[in-house]
This record gives C-alpha cells, sequence and structure tokens, in this order.
C-alpha cells in the first residue's frame, strides 16, 4: 500500500476507471490537455460538495485554459450519478473502490478521528501537465478558495510552459 504521496516532477501514474456512467476513463485520454485530477472522500458531504461545486463554477474558466476536472473517490458509479444529479455537476467524477489509483497516488492513508484509526482518503489535488507529468500537488485540501487556487496556478504553469 503506498503512504507517500508523488512528487512534482514525477511521471503521473496510469489509470483505468469508470465514470458515473459506467464507462471507462484513462489517463491517456486527456493527453495533450492539462488535468486537474483531485481525489476525494466521499460524495454528498459538506466538503466534498463544497469543492464539486466550486470545481463546477470555475468549469469553463478551466476549459478555457486548456484544462480538464476530474474528481476520484472510492464511491460506486451509481453514487456518483446521484451526486451529480443531485448537485448539477458538470465535472466528470471516477469510481475507485477497489482504492487501486488512490493508492497510486498515495491518497489512501491510514487516518485518525476521535482516538478510531481507519484507512481513508486524503483530500488532494494533482495538476498534470499535457504530457503526463506532476505539475504541482496540494496535499490535505483546505476545501474554501481551493478551486480558485488550483485555476491560477493552472495559468502559472501555463506561462512558463
Amino acid at each position: 500500500m503506498a503512504n507517500h504521496l508523488l512528487e512534482t516532477g514525477e511521471k503521473a501514474p496510469g489509470f483505468l476507471l469508470m465514470n458515473a456512467e459506467e464507462e471507462p476513463v484513462q489517463l491517456e485520454d486527456f493527453s495533450g490537455k492539462w488535468l486537474v485530477l483531485y481525489f476525494y472522500p466521499k460524495d454528498n458531504t459538506p466538503g466534498c460538495t463544497m469543492e464539486a461545486l466550486d470545481f463546477t463554477a470555475l468549469k469553463e474558466s478551466f476549459a478555457t485554459a486548456g484544462s480538464v476536472i476530474v474528481g476520484v473517490s472510492p464511491d460506486s458509479c451509481a453514487k456518483h450519478r446521484n451526486f451529480i444529479g443531485k448537485k448539477k455537476l458538470t465535472i466528470e467524477l471516477l469510481s475507485d473502490s477497489e482504492h487501486q489509483v488512490l493508492e497510486a497516488y498515495g491518497v489512501w492513508q491510514l487516518k485518525k478521528n476521535y482516538g478510531r484509526e481507519y484507512y481513508g482518503v486524503v483530500r488532494t489535488t494533482f495538476l498534470i501537465d499535457p504530457e503526463g507529468k506532476i505539475e504541482k500537488i496540494w496535499p490535505k485540501v483546505r476545501v474554501k478558495g481551493h478551486a480558485e487556487a488550483v485555476l491560477a496556478a493552472l495559468y502559472e504553469s501555463k506561462d512558463r510552459k
């Protein structure tokens, strides 16, 4: 089990996961585009809902910058469909119920809450460049203002390349 976070400059681990419509999505699908790949714990919870709504609100700005936003959680495709419909989300959500991609990206970690230890997703965002390399990482994300910070970093990174 991976317990270390990846580093900037590394090649992003490949993946093949199902989206809410149970269609396969893989890292290669985003080749030539910037990818905002964000990992979150659970659909329909306050922090995860706010994060998804914030990314949805800025989706067009990200698209203008040549970027796609994709969220990943351990929730099922059916739960994602419910979440997308209920909150009118326009971003893509992928299901990693087996935790393979969560582990590959180092975000499936031992957590502690009220003295209880358990494994879960540590909210983390990766900005992946058009060549598939990790440009920037936001570990242990605080949701408020996060989507805006990622958008600003995207523009900064594009200007450098």
